[in-house]
């Protein structure tokens, strides 16, 4: 489902000659949030001034597009039809005039992202600030989370996410990839040993990362060559960074994406163990909602960062 946005140009917010554009988008707003209340917040205007649009919208039309009750609203026969094909138009409307006015002031407006606590406190904001200062008009709205979050409630233009998304309303372009990497610190493994085979590993200390896919259950090898061991650990964690902060700290092996080590690894707190058994890969993708037109600003976004994933080493 397509998303509302809020960030459309102010003077046709503002010209009173345009009220229907106001209509729909508190109209789309409500219908995807199921609550005035929750759609006045993402406008950033009154519960009263949504309401009020959306009624002169159904009388403007002449039909009644939402069924409202004292706890939720929802959508009639006409509401869905309409639903289905307003966001787009909205979202046109947005590019055109983006096209017009970005020719000679560049990027404006906002863009809100999405992507996971470690990447994106070690990687998207910095590539943020980068695409920044080619677009000094432009604001950032980043949103850490570990968990997938629905795009269209929340309004979310774009998200940076590892490993497979099933979530089929939403499409996906490949940035590049990653891989993890077993460390552990000289202190652990001076102290317990340096193991030689992933089967060593049900012997050792492991810090459980929770937000791999299979958290106990680490990888190394491709195809025939896979090997797959149980592990376990007294330190689970939902952060790549505080599994390398406890790895530091000779509690355990870690095993981490690449771009949580660098700085680790080149300072020699943490080594790589098992060097000759290839860690896991994954994807690194950015992931929007299915059927919208993508703003230009958007689309300019994901074409910088897939540049800045080419030479970031990930892998």
């Amino acid at each position: 489902m397509a998303v509302i946005r809020n960030d459309y140009p102010r003077f046709i917010l503002n010209d009173p000659g345009m009220d229907l554009i106001d209509e729909l988008k508190a109209f789309v707003a409500t219908a995807q949030t199921g609550s005035f209340t929750a759609a006045a917040g993402q406008l950033g205007v009154s519960n009263r001034l949504t309401s009020k649009y959306v009624a002169e919208l159904e009388a403007r039309l002449g039909v009644r597009l939402l069924q409202r009750t004292t706890r939720k609203v929802g959508l009639t026969p006409a509401g869905e039809d309409l639903l289905s094909r307003a966001p787009a138009l909205l979202d046109d409307l947005d590019d055109l005039i983006g096209e017009v006015s970005e020719g000679s002031r560049g990027f404006q407006g906002v863009i809100r992202i999405s992507a996971s606590v470690s990447f994106g406190e070690i990687w998207v904001a910095g590539m943020l600030e980068r695409f920044g200062q080619r677009n000094p008009a432009l604001s950032f709205d980043l949103r850490l989370s570990d968990r997938h979050v629905d795009l269209a409630s929340e309004g979310i233009d774009l998200a940076f996410r590892m490993g497979r998304s099933d979530t089929q309303s939403l499409k996906a372009r490949k940035l590049g990839g990653f891989s993890s990497h077993l460390v552990a610190s000289p202190e652990y493994l001076a102290r317990r040993g340096t193991p030689r085979h992933p089967a060593e590993l049900s012997g050792h200390d492991c810090i459980i990362d929770t937000n791999r896919r299979s958290p106990r259950r680490w990888s190394f090898g491709t195809g025939t060559d896979e090997t797959t061991v149980t592990v376990q650990g007294r330190f689970q964690v939902n952060s790549a960074r505080a599994a390398v902060e406890l790895a530091i700290k000779g509690c355990g092996l870690a095993y981490v994406p690449r771009f949580a080590l660098r700085e680790a690894l080149a300072a020699g707190l943490v080594v790589p163990v098992l060097p000759d058994h290839a860690g896991e890969t994954s994807a690194l993708s950015a992931v929007y909602l299915e059927g919208r037109v993508l703003p230009r600003k958007v689309r300019a976004l994901i074409d910088f960062a897939a540049e800045e994933i080419k030479s970031a080493d990930l892998l």
